[in-house]
């Protein structure tokens, strides 16, 4: 029975509207934008109660009293952030289409769950020490209990997560650059990549560098839109 002017054979298939529906929305590319803002605020607010800079003993005051109430609040958004990374590995997959490479393509993807594996695990670490003396559930019996958590936390955040997130710009960097995205798009990814394989220390800009270049890469996303993601056009 005909429901419309159109001749049977353009009439819309189910398989073309599930594609439509399943097409990432442009909007979508604010999830890196997302991420950037939530980790850096995260990492800020974290840093004014268990910061590398701050002696053993501050922390430990700092668990106690109010200060513990916008490094509990930091821990909260950390998740988020997490949530909010996977979206746009997703994006840049899209963005991309067909034309990724399968080698790069699986290290692409391995590096940046395990950045949010180990984004996690740093914040559940100095979660504990936060969490633990604001709800009752655990009390840092001493300074050396602290300085270890804290060293422990650090290390899966600007060690591990700092070379997998290197290892994910690098990766994202060579699909993109092999999909004749601008030129700048590659470079600036590459660098970023190799200051954050590098580093051997615990520099706190050395992440926030990263979610800077996540948000740039976004923004390129949004003002490009969708055109040629699958097509090859426009990029």
């Amino acid at each position: 029975m005909a429901t419309s002017g159109l001749p049977s054979d353009r009439l819309p298939t189910f398989e073309s509207v599930a594609e439509r529906s399943l097409t990432t929305p442009r909007a979508a590319g604010v999830a890196g934008i997302v991420f950037a803002g939530l980790f850096v605020l995260a990492l800020t607010f974290l840093r004014q109660a268990v910061g590398r800079g701050l002696d053993t003993q501050t922390v430990m005051e700092n668990l106690t009293g109010p200060g513990s109430t916008m490094a509990l609040v930091g821990l909260y958004i950390v998740p988020f952030a997490g949530i909010a990374f996977l979206w746009f590995i997703g994006v840049v997959r899209d963005r991309i289409g067909e034309r990724e490479d399968k080698f790069f393509a699986t290290v692409f993807l391995g590096s940046g769950l395990l950045f949010v594996a180990m984004l996690f695990a740093a914040a559940a670490v100095l979660g504990g020490l936060i969490a633990g003396n604001r709800y009752g559930t655990a009390t840092p019996t001493d300074v050396a209990t602290v300085g270890y958590a804290r060293s422990v936390g650090y290390s899966f955040l600007f060690v591990y997560a700092a070379k997998v997130a290197g290892v994910f710009t690098l990766a994202t960097s060579t699909i993109i650059r092999r999909s004749h995205w601008p030129r700048w798009t590659s470079l600036t990814g590459f660098v970023t990549a190799a200051v954050l394989i590098l580093s051997i220390t615990f520099f706190e800009p050395i992440v926030v560098l990263f979610a800077v270049w996540v948000a740039v890469i976004s923004v390129y996303v949004l003002v490009t839109g969708g055109k040629g993601s699958r097509a090859g056009k426009g990029l």
